[in-house]
């Protein structure tokens, strides 16, 4: 099977795989470029980044690649608008968003002649977002890591999505090789959108204890958390999610005001940087999507590209 080319706005991609943008700190300028270098697009999450921080991981990534490179702000963070016109302005090709969306963001898209693609997760959605301007959309189904927006399958939400839009649809959540992405693209999708593989690559910015926890791994150790954000988001079990369990809190040293609104049940961004920064893994949030036991070794970008060939060309 050889895979189709993905187009959105102005944009041609060689290979229709997005990597996902993983906060805090997984996904930057260094797996970005690595992917974009095989044809797909490299994702900076910009989510938990200071403006200049992020400014200079595009300007990294850039200096690392030809290839398209965009970002990912979450919408519930306070400084989202700064953060995409940061993006925008320092000439990224692409902006992603999720848990919910800015209607904003599309007339600074059309400012900067940028495409816009929310993370969506109803048909419902979609075609709100279609009608702003999105060029393209990525529906998630409840088999993702990180925050979810659903507890329906992608297999489910996927044919609805697509029969409704005439923009690209991207299909993100349990994504994880070759035989997923085909069938994905026998339900419709475009594209994939790829996180919890890439978040196991040699060029991750996760920590080493992080990645080799995501090979020990498997589906047993898959648990859904009550996040300060407001809604519900796939990780691993350890102690950490343990204690937040019900009703029960960990207190915030110090709150920054990070998200616009926060139920500070726990801190979500010392919980992620735990996670990624080699922290206290004791009190990490760890993200993970549902099919984790699919992930057996840390891989380059280029052996996992060449691994999602080989099975592809069985088709």
């Amino acid at each position: 099977m050889r895979l189709p080319e993905l187009k959105i706005g102005n944009l041609v991609l060689p290979r229709p795989i997005v990597q996902g943008g993983m906060a805090v700190r997984v996904s930057t300028a260094r797996l970005a470029a690595a992917v974009a270098n095989e044809g797909g697009i490299g994702i900076i999450a910009g989510t938990g980044m200071a403006l200049e921080e992020l400014r200079s991981e595009i300007r990294q990534a850039r200096a690392l690649t030809n290839g398209v490179i965009g970002v990912n702000v979450l919408y519930a963070v306070t400084e989202f608008a700064d953060l995409v016109k940061a993006a925008l302005s320092e000439g990224i090709d692409l902006v992603f968003s999720g848990a919910g969306f800015s209607r904003d963001m599309f007339s600074w898209g059309r400012e900067f002649n940028t495409p816009i693609v929310p993370i969506v997760s109803t048909a419902k959605f979609g075609v709100l977002a279609q009608k702003m301007g999105a060029a393209a959309v990525v529906v998630e189904g409840t088999e993702a890591g990180g925050h979810l927006g659903t507890d329906r399958s992608i297999k489910e939400i996927l044919p609805e999505v697509k029969q409704a839009l005439q923009i690209p649809v991207l299909a993100a959540g349990g994504i994880v090789d070759g035989h997923d992405i085909k069938e994905m693209l026998d339900l419709g999708a475009d594209g994939v959108q790829m996180g919890t593989r890439f978040a196991a690559s040699v060029e991750s910015n996760a920590s080493q204890q992080f990645k080799e926890w995501y090979v020990r791994s498997c589906g047993d150790d898959v648990i859904l958390v009550d996040s300060p954000v407001g809604l519900q988001g796939r990780g691993l079990a350890n102690a950490f999610s343990r204690s937040v369990e019900g009703d029960q809190r960990v207190p915030t040293a110090q709150c920054v005001n990070c998200l616009k609104r926060c139920s500070h049940k726990f801190c979500i961004l010392d919980a992620l940087r735990n996670a990624t920064e080699g922290g206290d893994f004791d009190r990490a949030l760890v993200f993970s999507g549902a099919k984790i036991d699919k992930i057996k070794s840390i891989l380059s970008v280029k052996e996992i590209f060449q691994q999602l060939d080989a099975v592809l060309a069985a088709y």
